[in-house]
């Protein structure tokens, strides 16, 4: 392990490693349940074979993430990107299933030779520093209010937006009973406080559950929190699903889909990575990420993996950061990780039933960790540096989406260097990065996306 991983070099160790990569793969588990509920209803999947889809793809990219990089990040089917495969593609478009894969196949194959000819590497080491911090700060809010909502902490609201949800709610209190829990455990320093906090909350659901208070109401979508092996079975992935045919008939429409993956998946992946890695001070004195390379190839590799075998775009997690904030520093703790997507095929009802009131805790607390990265920001500096920083940490959770932080945030910057004669400052992938944005823009005011 010490050969493979270099854990002493890392200041880290197998315990640690291990429970980090444990703790990660909880703050996840959701989407073992959420992306057959949201491909599955497609014509021609279902949910079994997504279910396994999931768990394979997200252990096939999360091993390469493990060997590539060395880093302690782990990858699944995206949230948004799934959405956008099941109710946009397939749904508003009209789209069939085989040809969303083919989307995802050749964005992935994209993504590869992106990652070879180190476009994505430049785009992860050039943006600048302040904008850097501020992705890591904004990522922090944007699980946070992704974390609150999934737990009725917040809930919409027709005059306000938002408001604060019902105080008698068993997610509601249950949260908040978690994040008690692991703020006691942080301050006495116990060890795993994260995956331990996930763990107690989610035994105070099921108490909650059998004491009737907890209340099951499948077509209100609230599940049961206790697991149940009844009427389950293994189910084999829909592999090589693909449709080249509809490319020559649709050339326009099927390149505006894939370029909305692509677009997306880009600036996600690179706005995760480096929100993960600053949490986990991997970045090195010129606050670039050593092996970008690898952990963005392991990307396109898990979305190749992931179209074969029948899934959407595979991506790094957000929550990785939960993991890094229990201590995980090296690609052991990505390993485990994997390990446990594999072992969730044979205990798949076990992971599916943790609650995301359970693993809300922990999301908050670690917003709470990546939020710190603000004190980092030079607020002295230029107005390009200072205003752009800003705009990336209001617009991820604003928006809803760390894309729109890091689109608006860069464009920001450029723009004001421009207006106030710095140009010279605005490197050349940062020039390349305004041209996609611009494109998606005019796409976008089309309405063709």
């Amino acid at each position: 392990m010490e050969k493979l991983f270099k854990l002493k070099q890392n200041g880290t160790n197998v315990k640690t490693e291990i429970i980090a990569g444990i703790t990660t793969f909880l703050a996840m588990a959701y989407i073992l349940a959420v992306n057959p509920n949201y491909l599955g209803g497609i014509e021609g999947a279902t949910p079994g074979a997504i279910f396994t889809a999931t768990a394979i793809s997200a252990a096939i990219a999360t091993l390469c993430m493990a060997f590539f990089s060395n880093y302690p990040v782990a990858l699944a089917s995206g949230m948004g990107l799934n959405a956008f495969f099941a109710y946009t593609v397939c749904g508003a478009m009209g789209c069939s299933y085989e040809v969303a894969l083919t989307a995802v196949l050749i964005e992935g194959i994209i993504f590869m030779l992106l990652s070879l000819c180190n476009f994505r590497e430049a785009l992860v080491n050039q943006i600048p520093a302040n904008l850097k911090y501020a992705i890591t700060a904004g990522i922090g809010l944007f699980i946070t209010i992704i974390a609150m909502l999934g737990s009725k902490i917040v809930v919409p609201d027709p005059a306000t937006t938002v408001n604060i949800g019902a105080f008698n709610n068993p997610p509601f209190v249950l949260s908040i009973v978690g994040l008690l829990i692991i703020g006691v455990l942080h301050h006495f320093k116990v060890p795993g406080s994260i995956l331990l906090g996930i763990i107690a909350t989610w035994i105070l659901g099921i108490i909650a559950e059998l004491a009737g208070w907890y209340v099951v109401d499948v077509e209100a979508g609230v599940y049961s929190v206790i697991p149940s092996f009844n009427g389950w079975s293994l189910e084999a992935p829909a592999l090589f699903r693909f449709d080249f045919g509809y490319i020559v008939k649709n050339f326009s429409t099927f390149l505006v889909i894939m370029f909305t993956f692509l677009f997306t998946d880009i600036f996600d992946t690179v706005g995760t990575l480096i929100g993960v890695a600053s949490k986990g001070e991997l970045l090195n004195e010129k606050g670039e990420l050593p092996n970008a390379k690898g952990a963005l190839l392991a990307d396109a590799v898990g979305t190749v993996a992931g179209a074969c075998l029948g899934t959407s775009t595979v991506t790094s997690y957000v929550e990785s950061s939960a993991g890094v904030s229990a201590g995980g520093r090296t690609g052991l703790t990505a390993l485990t990780t994997a390990v446990m997507f594999v072992i969730a095929l044979v205990l798949a009802p076990v992971f599916t039933a943790i609650p995301s009131f359970a693993t809300t805790p922990a999301m908050i607390f670690v917003g709470l960790l990546m939020f710190t990265a603000v004190k980092n920001i030079d607020f002295d500096s230029d107005a390009a540096d200072l205003i752009s920083a800003f705009v990336a940490i209001t617009f991820m959770p604003l928006t809803y989406s760390i894309s729109n932080g890091i689109m608006f945030g860069m464009l920001t910057w450029v723009i004001l260097k421009i207006c106030t004669g710095k140009i010279k400052d605005v490197k050349p992938v940062m020039w390349i990065s305004t041209a996609l944005f611009v494109l998606y823009f005019v796409l976008k005011f089309m309405g063709i996306i």
